[in-house]
C-alpha cells in the first residue's frame, strides 16, 4: 500500500477536517471502504477537489482497483480520518 498517499491525504485531512477538500477526501475513502456500495462516487465531485487533492483521489482509487484497501493498514487509516473528521 502507498503509505506515502495516505500520509498526504491524512495530513490535508488533519489540518482542516471540515474543509471541503477534507470532506471530499473523507466522502472517497468511505465510499471505497464500502465494497457492497460498488464504491459509488459522483464523478462530478472531482471538479470540485484541487489539483492536488484529485490526484490523490486518484491514487486511493488505484489502492481499491490493486486490491489494497482491505488490509490492517486501510482499516487503521479509515478509523484514524473518521475520528478526525469527527472530532476534529
Amino acid at each position: 500500500m502507498s503509505e506515502q498517499t495516505l500520509d498526504k491525504v491524512a495530513e490535508i485531512i488533519k489540518s482542516e477536517p471540515h474543509s471541503s477538500q477534507a470532506l471530499l477526501l473523507f466522502g472517497l475513502i468511505k465510499t471505497l471502504d464500502i465494497e457492497k456500495g460498488g464504491h459509488m462516487y459522483l464523478l462530478v465531485k472531482l471538479k470540485e477537489m484541487t489539483a492536488e487533492t484529485r490526484q490523490l483521489a486518484y491514487q486511493l482509487m488505484e489502492l481499491m482497483a490493486s486490491g489494497h484497501i482491505q488490509d490492517d493498514a486501510w482499516k487503521q487509516f479509515v478509523e484514524m480520518i473518521e475520528d478526525t473528521i469527527r472530532n476534529g
